[in-house]
C-alpha cells in the first residue's frame, strides 16, 4: 500500500517538473496551449466505466456463489432425507423429523437474519441432532451415506453464511462514489453554457447510467438482502419433501419443533 502511494507520487512530481523543464525543449508550442480539460475527461470517464464494469463482475460472482451455495445445501437436505430410508424405522423418523426442523429454522429465522450479515444458532440444534442420530447407525452400511450427506450440508451452509457477508469492502463503495462524483463534475465543467440542452440530457443520462451501475453493485453485494435477493425456494422445496416424507409414517404432532424450527417445549 505504501509503495503504490509513494511511486504515485513520484510519478506526479515528475509528471510536474517535466512539464516545467522539459516541455520547453520537447515541444515547439506555446506555454498556453495543450489539453485542455474536456481532454482529460474522456480518459476519466473510461476509468470510471472500467472500475464499475470490474466491481460489478466480482459482486455478480458472490451472488451467483450464494445462489448455488443455498440449492446444493437443499439438495443436500433432500439427499440425506432419501438416504434415511434405508435407515431402521426409528432413526430413520428422527432424520427427517430434524431435516423438517432444519428447513423450518433456515427459513423461518437464519435467512432473514443474512440480511444483515449474520446467521442464527437455530439450525445448529438439528444438525446435532442428525450427528447425534448417526451415532446409533455406526456399522451399519448407510452410516458413511449419511455422514457424506451431512457434511455436504454443512458445507453448502457454511458457503452460504460466507457469501452473505459483503464481498465487497465499503472503502471501495466510497472510492466508487466519489469516482462517479468527479466525474460527473468534470463532465459538467466541458459542456457548453448555452445552447446545451443536447449536452445538458447526455450528461443526465450518464449520471443515471453510472449511478445505476453503482447501485446495482451495492444491491447485487448483498446476495439475501437487497432487491436483487437470492429466495428460500430451493430449501423450501426440500422442507415440502421432507415433511411428505416424514407424514408418510408418522404424524404431524411427531415433530419436536413449531413452523420456526424451535424446539417444542417437552
Amino acid at each position: 500500500m505504501i509503495l503504490v502511494i509513494v511511486v504515485a507520487v513520484l510519478a506526479l512530481l515528475a509528471g510536474l517538473a517535466a512539464n516545467r523543464y522539459l516541455r520547453p525543449r520537447l515541444l515547439s508550442e506555446d506555454d498556453d496551449t495543450g489539453m485542455a480539460v474536456k481532454d482529460l475527461v474522456g480518459p476519466l470517464l473510461t476509468l470510471t466505466v472500467l472500475l464499475l464494469a470490474f466491481i460489478l463482475a466480482t459482486a455478480s460472482g458472490s451472488y451467483g456463489k450464494a445462489e448455488v451455495a443455498s440449492r446444493g445445501e437443499a439438495r443436500a437436505l433432500d439427499q440425506l432425507v432419501e438416504t434415511a430410508e434405508y435407515a431402521p424405522e426409528e432413526q430413520r423418523a428422527e432424520i427427517q423429523a430434524a431435516a423438517v426442523c432444519y428447513a423450518r429454522a433456515v427459513r423461518a429465522q437464519e435467512w432473514p437474519e443474512m440480511a444483515d450479515s449474520k446467521g442464527s444458532a437455530a439450525p445448529s440444534v438439528w444438525s446435532t441432532d442428525f450427528r447425534r442420530t448417526f451415532r446409533a447407525l455406526e456399522g451399519e452400511s448407510v452410516f458413511g451415506m449419511l455422514v457424506a450427506a451431512d457434511n455436504k450440508r454443512s458445507d453448502e451452509r457454511e458457503e452460504r453464511l460466507t457469501q452473505a457477508t459483503a464481498s465487497i469492502p465499503s472503502a471501495i463503495l466510497w472510492f466508487l462514489l466519489a469516482t462517479l462524483v468527479f466525474t460527473v463534475i468534470a463532465l459538467g465543467i466541458c459542456i457548453p453554457r448555452r445552447n446545451n440542452r443536447g449536452q445538458l440530457a447526455t450528461l443526465v443520462l450518464i449520471t443515471a447510467l453510472l449511478t445505476t451501475t453503482l447501485c446495482i453493485i451495492r444491491d447485487v453485494d448483498r446476495p439475501f438482502g437487497g432487491i436483487i435477493d437470492v429466495q428460500p425456494t430451493a430449501i423450501t422445496e426440500a422442507q415440502r419433501q421432507a415433511t411428505r416424507d416424514f407424514l408418510a409414517q408418522r404424524s404431524a404432532a411427531d415433530l419436536p419443533c413449531d413452523e420456526r424450527g424451535d424446539r417444542r417445549a417437552a
